[in-house]
């Protein structure tokens, strides 16, 4: 049987299940790996190797790491790919390398398209309160998330849902996905199907002031928001003059509309706060400077935050 000559581009935890599925596919064969270059990280600012480096070094797979992809070029074309797979890769790709393979480019992409297109596609169907989201494998074109659609799978969003969760699991539904989908459509099985631009909606990507908490909002929405938010860019607000982050809160909001939004106070001996409708209750938090706790440990040493006014 003839191997499908393929190169595969990504970075982060989202891309690795694919390239494992890709991997362990007898019907593929990986002739080279595009990542991006080694970033400093954690305190100590060392060099860090994307997780896509990592699992293609253990594999001892031809491997490229440019600062922009145009700059290899020639070496792509050298290797004569019937087809790239892009996931996760946080680098536009153009055109010339695009129409490089003779199959395209093809893309994972973490949202149920149409709907979501852009950077912030996991929070963008919590924060909306969307029952279902998923994966769609797709053909990339010069346009960002426009190109035609191959497959899609769909995933029912929980009412825990976390963006972190949500990637976890649609980077494993993309990795079940991918395998016969790309061989469908390299033996011609699928034709692509064109997207309808009127039901588009384009998010992008998050910066830390995005994750402020309005608490005007309900406290319904404001509960989805900290869910979408986690772990980046946090959901966080003030309280006297240092930045709050609201960690986790109950998915069940209570009936309270007595006090200004934004006030704390006790409910049941638990940390609650006032929203612009009905009240929101605060089961881990972490105050600037200090570690992570539950409400309970954040109350014993900051007694006069009750009563205080967020925002």
């Amino acid at each position: 049987m003839k191997k499908h000559r393929l190169i595969f581009v990504g970075t982060p935890k989202f891309s690795v299940p694919s390239l494992k599925a890709l991997l362990d596919d007898v019907r593929f064969e990986i002739v080279a790996v595009i990542t991006q270059p080694d970033m400093p990280a954690g305190r100590s600012m060392e060099l860090t190797p994307p997780p896509v480096k990592v699992v293609a070094s253990s594999y001892g797979l031809k491997m490229f790491q440019p600062p922009k992809i145009s700059h290899i070029i020639d070496d792509l074309r050298e290797l004569a790919p019937d087809v790239m797979v892009v996931v996760a890769y946080a680098q536009i790709i153009p055109e010339s390398i695009l129409s490089l393979p003779a199959f395209g480019c093809v893309n994972v992409h973490g949202s149920l398209l149409p709907k979501y297109r852009g950077a912030s596609v996991l929070q963008a169907p919590i924060i909306h309160g969307d029952d279902t989201t998923g994966v769609t494998i797709m053909l990339m074109d010069k346009t960002l998330d426009t190109g035609p659609m191959l497959r899609q799978a769909k995933h029912l969003i929980k009412s825990d849902e976390t963006a972190d969760s949500l990637a976890v699991a649609l980077s494993e539904l993309g990795a079940r996905t991918l395998p016969d989908t790309l061989a469908d459509y390299l033996s011609g099985l699928i034709t692509p199907q064109a997207q309808d631009n009127t039901l588009a909606n384009y998010v992008g990507r998050l910066e830390k002031k995005d994750g402020i908490i309005d608490w005007l909002a309900s406290a319904k929405n404001i509960e989805r928001f900290v869910r979408a938010m986690t772990s980046w860019p946090s959901a966080w607000t003030w309280t006297a003059g240092k930045q709050l982050k609201i960690l986790e809160v109950d998915p069940r909001v209570v009936e309270i509309n007595s006090q200004k939004p934004g006030k704390t106070f006790l409910y049941n001996s638990c940390l609650a706060v006032q929203c612009g409708t009905d009240s929101l209750l605060v089961r881990r938090l972490q105050l600037e400077g200090k570690k992570p706790m539950t409400s309970e440990e954040f109350i014993r040493g900051h007694k006069e935050f009750i009563g205080n006014v967020l925002g």
